[in-house]
């Protein structure tokens, strides 16, 4: 039998009856944290997807930014507060902090 072609949704015909063969719908969006302390954004979590959303703590008594460089999100964090946003674009992400542009990370997102 030949490699199902890699798609959502493939049909077969086995003894003339169609079969639909579909890949199980994704579990609800996740949620995921990012620690930002000591002028440094803390490790980028992985496995994240197109609607999970990310809070973002700033431990640091100033203030940060959490910003996209493709401008999808920019998160203003004042000095000991957390603040979130909803990831709408799969790809690879450059955060940068926009008061402190030597504070960068990069965020896989999958579609």
């Amino acid at each position: 039998m030949a490699p199902l072609p890699s798609r959502r949704c493939a049909l077969l015909t086995i003894g003339g009856t169609i079969i639909a063969l579909v890949r199980p719908a994704r579990a609800e969006p996740r949620s995921h944290a990012v620690l930002i302390d000591k002028m440094k954004f803390g490790p980028m979590p992985s496995e994240v997807r197109v609607g999970d959303s990310i809070s973002w703590i700033n431990r640091d008594p100033v203030r940060h930014t959490a910003t996209a460089r493709d401008k999808s999100f920019d998160v203003d964090l004042p000095a000991s507060t957390e603040g979130r946003c909803t990831v709408t674009r799969a790809g690879p992400v450059d955060i940068i902090c926009r008061f402190h542009p030597g504070m960068t990370a990069k965020l896989a997102v999958l579609p």
